[in-house]
């Protein structure tokens, strides 16, 4: 036998597409030759196979060899093929039955000694392998991840020996288990902010809804507070959104990081990061920061503080709900449906409007501070909440009296989530086209309102939609199938980031003729 096929992966984006390591002996002098768009990586595959086969006390075959990783026109990356090139030159040469290797997948990078190394990815491998009814046998320090896969067959192997023992029957390895849940880490509770029952109120309608969310206020009026207490209130992630979670963090090289108890990512990145840890890339495309929160929250701090051009870079996928990173040999699609949260200061000095201390900013310097956030981004924000200064009473002891809780909220944003699904099949914030106007229909008087608000303030086509998705939350949270004139009124008051009263008010002004306005 000269000729073997052992079946691996590779890694292109969170998908995990299947090669076959094709190896052929043949007369001629010794010689490696390795084909399939190999990168210099695994290029050095051959020194590294070379070692850990004779260091295993197997003979390495003085000939001709030629290893083809098909398909080859798929970039190869990485040493994960190691392990698969080491079977196939074995299984060519005679050393090992090539009829053991059916039925099974091989990933791991090989050390000098035969030693299996750890790969990224290795959770989409076991996911594709699964779905292909075969076994994955990988190094020892990846299997608890892999095992993470409900159903999937995984071999935990910390040796080329110990593969070929298994393989050939002498020492069966036994398989991975999947390990026991981890207790979902504590998060902060929204009680331990005072007040605030206004932004307690958006915060609420943002997570049945899935909305973007923009703070603004003064420092120390606890907009930080607010959105770190978000994910307290959401949802747990199902199961098909925990495997998708848990693919991205597998493929940044964070499997040991994939969060326990089904808790939503929530990635609060500094505004120094770049453009590429932000929505990623680089030359060897990783997802960023916006993959990293996928079915989660990401929470921008300071947000006139970032670059406007990375700011820019998250127009598309807030929109998409995936970010294309182009290259010359590839294109890779890393999925990033997130919840946007943001906060901001109303000027540079912070204090503007605050009303307990003296703003010295210039309306220039004001106003080239705001206009650091581009309209088009701003117009993505679903909600706009000004955070105002706790008044003095509740910097006192508490009294002993309840507060609301995260546990309160997330059962109604577990009902109203509940109801989204059961009805459309999705969460409001996804509705688009005829579905919105179906399930988020208005009253003539309503649509009246909406169309006169739109031309007071001059709010946009997608600016209409997002109060309208943010109204069905609203009526969702109450247990109602339709819309009333409040629900649009209290989303309008959002969409404009004034204090809801005002926005009532103001609402109702809007659906006035203008002649008779004050």
């Amino acid at each position: 036998m000269s000729y073997a096929t052992v079946i691996t992966r590779a890694s292109i984006g969170i998908d995990a597409p299947l090669v076959r390591a094709e190896v052929h002996l043949s007369g001629g002098l010794p010689r490696i030759t390795l084909v399939g768009l190999p990168e210099t990586a695994v290029r050095e595959s051959r020194e590294r196979v070379r070692s850990a086969i004779i260091n295993a006390h197997f003979e390495f075959p003085q000939s001709r060899l030629t290893v083809n990783l098909a398909p080859a026109d798929l970039p190869k990356e990485g040493g994960r093929f190691d392990l698969a090139i080491a079977l196939g030159v074995l299984a060519a040469s005679g050393q090992l039955d090539p009829r053991h290797l059916e039925g099974f997948e091989f990933l791991g990078e090989l050390a000098l000694d035969g030693e299996l190394r750890p790969v990224t990815g290795c959770l989409p491998a076991a996911l594709a392998c699964k779905r292909a009814g075969r076994t994955l046998v990988l190094p020892s320090a990846n299997a608890p991840e892999a095992a993470r896969v409900p159903g999937a067959a995984v071999i935990p192997a910390p040796h080329l020996l110990a593969v070929c023992a298994h393989l050939g029957g002498q020492s069966l390895i036994d398989p991975q288990r999947p390990l026991p849940d981890e207790l979902a880490r504590p998060v902060p509770d929204l009680s331990d902010v005072r007040g605030q029952s206004h932004a307690k109120r958006a915060l609420m309608i943002a997570a049945a809804g899935g909305h973007n969310l923009l703070f603004c206020g003064p420092p120390g009026t606890g907009k930080t507070m607010l959105a770190t207490r978000l994910p307290g209130i959401l949802p747990p992630l199902s199961t098909a959104e925990w495997l998708e979670v848990a693919a991205i963090r597998s493929v940044a090289g964070m499997g040991e990081a994939v969060p326990g108890g089904n808790e939503r990512p929530f990635r609060a990145p500094h505004h120094g990061a770049s453009g590429a840890a932000l929505v990623g890339g680089g030359g060897n495309p990783r997802p960023g920061e916006i993959s990293l929160a996928h079915h989660g929250v990401l929470f921008l701090d300071e947000l006139p503080e970032w670059p406007r051009r990375h700011l820019e870079l998250l127009r598309e996928p807030l929109e998409s709900g995936e970010i294309v990173v182009a290259r010359a040999l590839r294109r890779t699609r890393y999925p990033a449906r997130l919840q946007l949260v943001a906060a901001m200061n109303p000027c540079p000095c912070g204090y503007l409007g605050s009303g307990f201390r003296e703003c010295r900013c210039t309306p220039d310097q004001v106003q080239r501070y705001r206009d650091r956030i581009s309209g088009p981004l701003l117009d993505r924000f679903d909600m706009r909440v000004e955070v105002s200064r706790p008044g003095p009473a509740l910097l006192e002891p508490e009294d002993g009296t309840a507060s609301i809780t995260s546990a309160d909220l997330r059962a109604r944003v577990l009902s109203a989530r509940v109801r989204q699904l059961q009805r459309q099949a999705c969460v409001n914030s996804a509705l688009a086209g005829k579905e919105l106007e179906h399930h988020a229909a208005l009253a003539d008087t309503d649509r009246a309102l909406l169309a006169n608000a739109a031309q007071r303030w001059g709010l946009s086509a997608r600016a209409c939609h997002r109060v309208l998705r943010v109204a069905r939350s609203i009526a969702d949270l109450d247990g109602r199938d339709a819309l009333l004139g409040a629900d649009l009124a209290e989303a309008l008051g959002y969409r404009l980031g004034e204090s809801v009263m005002p926005c009532h008010a103001a609402a109702r002004e809007a659906s006035m003729p203008i002649s008779q306005r004050p």
